[in-house]
């Protein structure tokens, strides 16, 4: 029981990564508190936890928004009165995965044959102000109004662990993906900095960068496009929320205690550094 008497709050819990992180954390003892904008798939994570989880509770709140975000911290203060661990897990996909998917297609039936790729992303200068604010505003302004809100009552009990969900796209970039490379890489800078000015706190701030992770958020990417990453993953496959998780768990818990500022990156070895 690595996070008995302990209680996480898990942004975007009601599927992929943030189910899989909020379940595991209860079977390790964790008191979890799941949120999202979809009060049907944290009534789910909730319905699955396993049976020796404390309590869970299920908040429905926008991370992009700072209002609702204000509301979710007063609901925890009010029914349970603690914050041990945070993790910002919150995000969304690519918006045009139809476009994506073709480019991907078209681009790879060139490289086929041997000749020139001409086919050409358009994706930035074809960006509209709106496409680009909200990939910014859930990914980086939700890590940023959570947090804020997370410092002070981590402070009252002098303890707390904090986890960034970036990306390997925050290393590399990813085609097709500006605006949510750029929002990842900006998590990780946000977690350098805040990891400095907490550690006197005794309050840890990591990153996770996971890599190409089969969720319901990557299901829409053609088989095509999967494929053509499978070639470049050294293990040779996709990786799972489960596995994701576990590298979750350790920062949170004391087996990662002497970690902060750090970015870890299960990634199946697409991207090594």
């Amino acid at each position: 029981m690595k996070l008995e008497d302990r209680v996480a709050l898990i942004t975007g819990g009601g599927s992929g990564i943030g189910r899989a992180v909020a379940h595991l954390f209860a079977a390790e003892g964790a008191r979890v508190v799941v949120t999202g904008r979809t009060a049907s798939n944290l009534d789910e994570t909730l319905t699955t936890m396993p049976a020796t989880s404390a309590r869970p509770l299920a908040i429905v709140a926008d991370v992009a928004d700072s209002a609702s975000v204000r509301e979710l911290f007063a609901a925890i203060d009010r029914d349970i009165g603690a914050l041990d661990i945070l993790v910002n897990n919150a995000g969304i996909g690519i918006e045009d995965i139809g476009s994506f998917n073709e480019t991907v297609a078209a681009r790879g039936r060139e490289a086929s044959v041997g000749g020139p790729i001409t086919t050409s992303w358009n994706v930035t200068q074809d960006m509209s102000d709106d496409t680009w604010r909200r990939m910014l505003s859930v990914h980086l302004d939700g890590t940023f109004y959570c947090t804020r809100e997370a410092i002070p009552r981590m402070v009252e009990a002098k303890r707390g662990s904090i986890i960034n969900v970036s990306s390997t796209a925050a290393f590399a970039g990813q085609e097709g993906a500006p605006h949510y490379s750029a929002a990842k890489a900006g998590v990780l800078g946000f977690t350098r900095a805040v990891a400095r000015e907490l550690a006197s706190q005794n309050i840890r701030v990591n990153a996770l960068c996971p890599g190409f992770v089969e969720t319901a958020m990557s299901a829409g990417y053609s088989p095509g496009f999967k494929r053509g990453t499978m070639g470049r993953i050294p293990l040779g496959r996709w990786g799972t929320v489960e596995e994701v998780a576990q590298a979750a768990l350790f920062l949170a818990s004391d087996e990662g205690s002497y970690f902060t500022g750090q970015s870890l990156s299960p990634n199946g070895g697409i991207f090594m550094t």
